[in-house]
């Protein structure tokens, strides 16, 4: 049950107690440990675990959401990365994966915001540390993070959501006064391969993904943002149900088609992203449940798809609801997360090694320098 305090909603799409539901429909399906897996029976990863906490806690499940983040470290390794997929508390597969291991960063700040408990941060804070320290040491020589040590390459989506796990980390440092001057100097070329050297990451162009992920993570905003999502927009939106994963597949997902929406609401674009919102409830479930995508066209058109509720897909609904309720006075503390207009300034623009001409990028496509908590 929804604990006592502000709980998030948008009029016309969602209300408090409607967001009530999903965050305890979540609650829900978290294992005994704490741990919260894609669904029912199926892995954890710390990235997905780590937004579900996020959405419990904006829909007043605090208990359940600081079970999860009691969990985090309990999975990390020695050298500060987690492993990419977990089952029933057994590593399934045990690659270490940056994105992942950086994310547990947005995580804390989000709980300082929302709750103001600097004890919760103080016992979370060695466990951050050590994850961005690692996935610091995994950046190439252009700027991206490499996605997993085992394989080459960086992945755009990735590196987009670590700048964002940076920002939040350095937002932390200082809360704390541990300065962790090495995240800005990676943040740095992080962002200025994010905007300028975008072909030097693996390909994943067929990915919605790819496409949003720059803007979400906050490394292009203003008019580049909106030039970068003009120009696939007709590419991934189906009007009425949402967006696809997959340019090539008649599959329209909720997750992203509410990362989207977050993507727009952070450039300011609040009547699109309130559309999508609105578009993508026909995945909505008994009990506040959400089904992953829907099948529109194609040889089996019409069905659900996976068969199962997802608790990936019901965290991204909870947090852009919060984000957008904002707009209306119904967002928590935590609801400018995706927005950035909390986290610690944009890092400056840093080329180092990868051979750009003096002054390139020096200021298209990055944000204007966001405001700070009181």
């Amino acid at each position: 049950m929804a604990e006592s305090g502000q709980v998030p909603w948008v009029p016309g799409v969602l209300t408090a107690g409607q967001v009530a539901e999903t965050a305890a429909a979540i609650a829900s399906m978290q294992e005994p440990s704490g741990a919260v897996p894609w669904t029912t029976g199926e892995h954890v990863d710390v990235w997905n675990h780590v937004e579900a906490a996020m959405a419990m806690l904006v829909g007043g499940e605090v208990e359940a959401a600081e079970r999860a983040y009691a969990w985090v470290p309990t999975m990390q390794r020695p050298d500060g990365s987690w492993p990419m997929k977990i089952v029933d508390g057994a590593v399934e597969d045990d690659r270490a994966e940056a994105n992942m291991s950086a994310y547990f960063a947005v995580g804390l700040w989000h709980h300082w915001l929302v709750r103001r408990d600097l004890r919760f941060v103080h016992d979370h804070w060695p466990s951050v540390r050590a994850g961005l320290d690692w996935v610091v040491s995994q950046q190439l020589p252009f700027g991206g993070i490499t996605w997993t040590p085992t394989e080459q390459g960086a992945l755009l989506a990735g590196s987009s959501s670590i700048y964002q796990s940076l920002r939040a980390g350095v937002a932390l440092a200082e809360l704390l006064a541990d300065p962790q001057p090495e995240w800005e100097l990676a943040g740095g070329r992080l962002g200025h391969a994010l905007r300028e050297h975008r072909d030097l990451f693996l390909d994943k162009s067929t990915y919605s993904m790819d496409w949003y992920y720059p803007v979400l993570g906050g490394a292009v905003r203003g008019a580049a943002g909106h030039e970068r999502l003009a120009a696939r927009w007709d590419d991934f939106v189906r009007p009425g149900l949402g967006i696809l994963c997959v340019d090539t597949n008649p599959w329209v997902t909720g997750a992203e088609t509410c990362e989207l929406a977050m993507a727009l609401d952070a450039l300011g674009d609040h009547r699109r992203a309130r559309t999508l919102l609105g578009d993508m409830q026909h995945l909505r479930g008994e009990g506040g449940r959400y089904w992953t995508g829907w099948v529109y066209a194609g040889e089996n058109p019409d069905v659900y798809w996976p068969v199962e509720h997802t608790t990936y897909t019901a965290a991204a609904v909870l947090l852009a609801v919060d984000a957008l309720g904002e707009t209306y006075g119904h967002g928590t503390p935590g609801s400018g997360i995706m927005r950035g207009t909390s986290l610690a300034p944009h890092f400056g623009e840093l080329a180092l090694e990868c051979g750009c001409p003096s002054g390139v990028g020096s200021a298209d496509g990055l944000p204007g320098v966001p405001g700070r908590p009181a």
